[in-house]
């Protein structure tokens, strides 16, 4: 069995790195650290959901006609870990 990351797969994943790089400051992590619930700093959270919406991934789960991102279950993998 063959469980490596395809090429779009790893392809993916270098592209979540480098946007969570670029976009993900040193402010919004801390935010992310500190908070205990999605509600807990409501600022750092709609800024980081401003961030998500301008990349199309604001709402990866729901389906492509609503805004979703129509991601594999791959590719949601590699984002919830990420």
């Amino acid at each position: 069995m063959d469980l490596s990351w395809s090429a779009a797969d790893s392809a993916f994943r270098d592209e979540v790195r480098e946007f969570l790089a670029a976009e993900l400051t040193p402010e919004l992590q801390r935010a992310g650290r500190l908070m205990t619930s999605v509600y807990s700093d409501h600022e750092a959270s709609m800024q980081w959901q401003r961030i998500l919406h301008g990349r199309g991934w604001a709402a990866p789960a729901w389906p492509v006609q609503y805004g979703g991102c129509d991601w594999s279950l791959t590719q949601h993998y590699i984002f919830s870990r990420a």
